[in-house]
């Protein structure tokens, strides 16, 4: 059986995506993969939390919580800044940061306020 399809080939080999995008995508669904680090990047895509802020919310130790939040910062999902001895986290701002936060917001029949779903 043909599988060529014509043309069609052709036109999909163009638009394929790049393997370092797919890489990239591939890594942050696989951190999204697990329920607690979902929960916090929900947390995450809605406001900036301390580690100690996020435990108290998920009900988790803060060193349980920083090893979720390394594995959601080297996926590039999260970003973080100093405030005195006290790291902050919030989403990422990258177009697949802003895709996710999008997408977890639909899954979940959340309407956050603050960002705009027509972007």
């Amino acid at each position: 059986m043909d599988h060529s399809h014509g043309n069609d080939n052709e036109k999909l080999e163009a638009s394929l995506p790049r393997t370092e995008d797919c890489v990239a995508v591939a890594e942050a669904f696989a951190q999204l993969g697990d329920g607690t680090r979902l929960k916090i990047l929900w947390l995450l895509c809605h406001s900036e939390q301390c580690v100690a802020g996020i435990a108290g919310l998920v009900g988790m130790s803060s060193p349980a919580v920083a090893h979720h939040l390394r594995l959601l910062k080297s996926a590039g999902l999260i970003v973080s800044r100093r405030e005195g001895k006290e790291m902050h986290y919030r989403l990422g701002t990258s177009d697949l940061c802003r895709e996710i936060h999008r997408a977890i917001d639909a899954l979940f029949h959340v309407n956050c306020p603050g960002f705009s779903h027509k972007d």
